[in-house]
């Protein structure tokens, strides 16, 4: 029986982080909820038990075993240390500590060999969460010799935390009973209802977003595979929840649908939908909700035989951040 604390526990990952704990039967003794100071005292339900929120302070992390953070970069920053100071294990959902050499950047189904026994209270680092999908299903592919990747991803607002839904539901409904959208965008940098925007995070001299670089950077260090030609561009589009994201793989030798079809079925955390009629496909309304990354609409690429297309989805809030979060201490814990 664990003692566990939930940094970041009214935001839209951080609930989910309480809730799951509770669903998959996490060895729970204590539940500890951190937030800002505004929440302190408010009451959350998990894991059968009314547990009060408590705001961020010297030696707050004393006697806990774990820590999850599900809170900015700032915040993961200055506390998992604290955390990890304390004798606790932080899984830190934030980009803080991802390219960080000093600590494992984990996926259970790709290199859960990176983390650390027990005995070894560290930082490990939650990748973002349109990395996570597209490495699950690569590390289904693995055998076949990735030579390269590319990658458009469509993310939902809940990527963007609770202010994202807020905006896009209140955008439509202006839009549907004005016949326009009157009040200016907020939370994204152009408005989101019927609409798609080519941005998510901020550019670089190069021209790429900050996200499109986690996912370039991340896939690398993920997959150990350091020199693995990786592109991607992110793009914002105006459904709720669930990343959708199209794939380029290029392997360095021939494979066959057969083979495609083995791999993909047989790999952990994956649901592979083998597309016998037109709709059959996985898409983001039917992925919302549900643990696994889905792979349908896989097909060879007509001018190059050694590249293969797929289509991946996955609920970026559980296997894009707190399931994700939550695999990594079953597997250290377990």
């Amino acid at each position: 029986m664990l003692n566990v604390g939930v940094v970041g526990a009214t935001g839209m990952v951080g609930e989910v982080f309480m809730e799951i704990l509770g669903k998959h039967r996490f060895p729970i003794k204590n539940l500890r909820p951190f937030a800002s100071e505004k929440s302190e005292g408010l009451k959350i339900k998990a894991c059968g038990k009314e547990w009060s929120v408590e705001s961020l302070k010297p030696n707050c992390f004393d006697g806990l075993d774990l820590v999850f953070f599900s809170s900015g970069d700032d915040i993961s920053k200055e506390w998992a240390p604290q955390a990890m100071k304390s004798g606790a294990f932080a899984i830190d959902n934030s980009a803080a500590f991802r390219m960080n050499p000093d600590y494992p950047l984990v996926v259970p189904e790709v290199n859960a060999h990176r983390l650390p026994p027990r005995s070894r209270p560290t930082i490990i680092a939650n990748p973002n969460c349109s990395t996570i999908q597209l490495v699950v299903a690569l590390q289904a592919l693995r055998s076949f010799g990735l030579k390269e990747v590319r990658v458009a991803s469509y993310q939902s607002v809940s990527g963007a935390g609770k202010a994202g839904p807020e905006e896009l539901l209140n955008q439509t409904k202006e839009q549907i009973q004005t016949g326009q959208i009157k009040s200016k965008p907020q939370t994204f940098a152009h408005e989101i209802a019927f609409n798609c925007i080519p941005q998510i995070g901020s550019f670089d001299e190069s021209g790429f977003c900050s996200e499109e670089l986690k996912i370039i950077n991340e896939t690398r260090k993920i997959m150990e595979l350091p020199n693995l030609k990786v592109s991607s561009f992110t793009v914002r589009v105006p459904t709720l929840n669930a990343h959708s994201e199209a794939v380029w793989v290029t392997f360095e030798k021939p494979v066959t649908r057969a083979q495609m079809h083995s791999a993909l079925e047989s790999a952990p955390g994956l649901r592979f939908v083998p597309q016998r009629e037109g709709k059959d496909y996985p898409t983001a309304r039917e992925v919302s909700g549900q643990d696994p990354v889905y792979v349908g609409r896989v097909h060879q690429d007509l001018s190059d035989p050694n590249t293969w297309l797929m289509w991946v989805v996955g609920d970026n809030i559980l296997k894009g951040a707190a399931l994700n979060g939550l695999q990594i201490a079953q597997k250290i814990f377990g």
